[in-house]
């Protein structure tokens, strides 16, 4: 039975990929490398979306690491298992949303999140599952878009309503380092900020927390 729940937008996930191909080849690239660096252990991707990471997942692969992912939109989701079947990755697809993740406490050395928390109904629930299915010392490593600054930030609010219709749900105005920073889950190890993107879709912040024993 379908999730009538489930976020489904298959406009966007059909254009999504075309749309983002030169930005992938170019601006993102070092960004989602910075995501992989040094993995270990158990990796989970929260809202995989189309698969934009599994080609960095399938350059790192070694036999060591174990890689998961979930994407709620069926539509996202049914691109992102072509994405690693035209890889030949071996990624645990799942159809779980970020608010209610299906795994044990402690399950995960790393968890990913990649221009995801733009999309997610509820951060709050979401950080706090990515947090319960880190074991202590594991990572979150997370690059999002977030709010800019003066006329920027206005331009993000006067046209954030018609956005989230046309964008798969995505907010503009979200504060997401700040949240993460301010969990009592995490240390922050690094949290950076760059004026990345054209408004909207700018600032980037990228960084890494590590839960706490």
């Amino acid at each position: 039975m379908t999730d009538r729940r489930a976020p489904s937008h298959p406009l966007f996930a059909a254009v999504y990929d075309p749309a983002m191909a030169a930005v992938e080849g170019t601006l993102l690239r070092p960004h989602r490398n910075y995501l992989v660096d040094d993995l270990r252990g158990a990796v989970l991707d929260v809202g995989a979306g189309t698969g934009a990471m599994f080609p960095y997942f399938d350059a790192v692969a070694d036999g060591t690491v174990s890689f998961h992912a979930v994407e709620p939109d069926p539509y996202m989701r049914r691109r992102a298992r072509e994405t690693a079947d035209e890889l030949g990755v071996d990624i645990d697809l799942g159809s779980a949303g970020a608010e209610s993740l299906p795994y044990d406490d402690d399950s995960f050395d790393v968890v990913i999140a990649s221009m995801v928390f733009c999309t997610i109904p509820d951060v709050e629930r979401a950080l706090s599952e990515v947090a319960r299915v880190l074991r202590p010392g594991g990572e979150f490593r997370f690059f999002e878009h977030v709010l800019d600054d003066g006329w920027r930030a206005r331009v993000q609010s006067l046209i954030a309503p018609l956005w989230k219709r046309v964008a798969g749900g995505c907010h503009l105005t979200r504060q997401t380092a700040s949240l993460f920073a301010a969990d009592r889950s995490f240390d922050v190890v690094e949290v950076d900020r760059m004026n990345l993107g054209v408004t909207p879709i700018r600032p980037f912040v990228r960084g890494r927390l590590r839960k706490r024993a």
